[in-house]
């Protein structure tokens, strides 16, 4: 046992990093390891790696040198994406002792012999073609909402894109561990559950190791739908093109789904996005940006953009800019293209100087902000559902509602982990929205 031993983690990247973050550290824990906060002195620091952008790759440094500051002889672990890609790199960090890839992280606490620190970093990492096992996971505890991992890797060849080379080839959660995962979160008093893969579009493919689809995506949400003792479930990120009609009527129907979609773009040029080599153009987007607000007016429609990209001239900026600007849509999450090794695009010619991409990424940052502020002044008067977080931020506590409205309100602890029926009444100077409550009774 491990029990005097204190273990904190650090995770950079995506809702699928959180819930695998949260899954090692369950490890730690059961192994007898006491789970601490990264801010905390600890005898373990476990950071969970991204390598989508550039940002990502120096941030580690940080942490690390942050960890050391406060326990110098504390024994730093990388594991996830970027230990995957660059396990050498990562190694020669100063004060890095071990570096995990894609198909070792799961299983830290066997690399462990003891905690001396070392002069080089260990390095245990797998090609990528034998990260074709699928390891399930789920956060829990960390927050109000679980994200529930329900498929991993990527079988598409977007050629800015390195997730492929650091999560392997496409593969799923079986059915049933999904819904027993689901059906564990539930009984924690977890009150929201998202959905979370690399292509949760998906779902289906590599089930039970086979490339077929045993299941698909909406035979997952129909028997998520049916799980006993979840408020509600999101959807996060898909893929347009894996986003079916039936899927979006169900949804519109859920009991517990809400109306909220995460649809990423990229490019709002069919001359960019072929050379992205998405597996779609425009119309595709616009079918299913109108059939969503066509069933669900009121829904929240986020989307992926990136400025930058190898070729794109002003011309073809401005028409990515011009459809946004046109389109039904509720907020944007702009990327800055940065180069990645081992991806078609780094070869490619065009290249976008890189003031153009700040400038670019900051008119659409502005226009996100426009389009935020006109889909909530959209929802004011209506009357929705808030389920209430568990941070104090400055004396208000802040929950969202099932179409993602950000709300706020005077720091109430009795409120954390709550849904209550408000009215969206008025928009702050900082851009929340205030309510009137409905009930006086908690929901759940």
């Amino acid at each position: 046992m491990n029990v005097d031993k204190k273990v904190a983690f650090y995770t950079l990247g995506c809702k699928l990093n959180f819930s695998e973050t949260s899954t090692i550290a369950r490890n730690f824990v059961n192994k007898g390891f006491e789970r601490v906060e990264f801010e905390e002195e600890a005898d373990i620091y476990v950071i969970n790696t991204c390598s989508v952008t550039d940002n990502a790759d120096k941030r580690f440094k940080s942490i690390v040198k942050s960890a050391l500051k406060k326990n110098e002889e504390a024994f730093v672990i990388g594991v996830g994406c970027y230990a995957q890609l660059k396990p050498e790199e990562l190694a020669a960090v100063d004060g890095v002792d071990l570096v995990l890839g894609a198909t070792e992280k799961f299983n830290v606490t066997s690399y462990i012999n003891d905690l001396t620190k070392n002069d080089i970093g260990e390095v245990h990492s797998c090609e990528i073609e034998d990260a074709d096992f699928y390891v399930g996971s789920y956060s829990i505890g960390d927050r109000t909402r679980a994200f529930l991992k329900v498929q991993d890797g990527c079988d598409y060849k977007c050629t800015y894109c390195t997730i492929p080379l650091a999560r392997g080839i496409s593969r799923s959660d079986t059915l049933e561990n999904v819904l027993k995962n689901a059906k564990e979160i539930s009984e924690k008093g977890i009150k929201e559950i998202v959905l979370t893969g690399v292509n949760i579009g998906d779902y289906g493919k590599g089930e039970f190791g086979n490339k077929k689809h045993e299941h698909t995506f909406l035979e997952l949400v129909q028997a998520l739908d049916k799980v006993e003792g979840i408020n509600r479930l999101r959807i996060s990120s898909i893929e347009p093109n894996l986003l079916k009609d039936e899927t979006i009527d169900f949804v519109s129907n859920s009991n517990t789904f809400v109306p909220h979609f995460h649809i990423p773009l990229q490019s709002g040029s069919d001359t960019l996005l072929k050379k992205m080599k998405r597996r779609y153009l425009r119309k595709v987007y616009t079918d299913r940006v109108a059939k969503i607000k066509e069933v669900m007016p009121n829904a929240c429609i986020g989307v992926d953009v990136i400025v930058g990209f190898p070729g794109e001239t002003d011309e073809l900026f401005l028409e990515t800019y011009n459809y946004l600007a046109d389109l039904d849509i509720s907020y944007l999450h702009v990327f800055t293209y940065s180069e990645r090794p081992n991806t078609e695009a780094i070869e490619m010619y065009g290249v976008v100087p890189k003031k153009t991409r700040a400038k670019r990424s900051k008119m659409l940052r502005g226009l996100s902000v426009k389009k935020r502020r006109a889909f909530y002044e959209s929802q004011l008067g209506n009357t929705l559902t808030v389920l209430f977080e568990s941070e104090n931020k400055e004396g208000y506590i802040h929950g969202f509602t099932e179409n993602y409205v950000k709300v706020k309100a005077p720091w109430n602890p009795e409120l954390v982990n709550t849904l209550h029926t408000v009215t969206l009444t008025k928009i702050d100077e900082d851009g929340l929205v205030r309510f009137d409550f409905v009930d006086t009774e908690v929901i759940a």
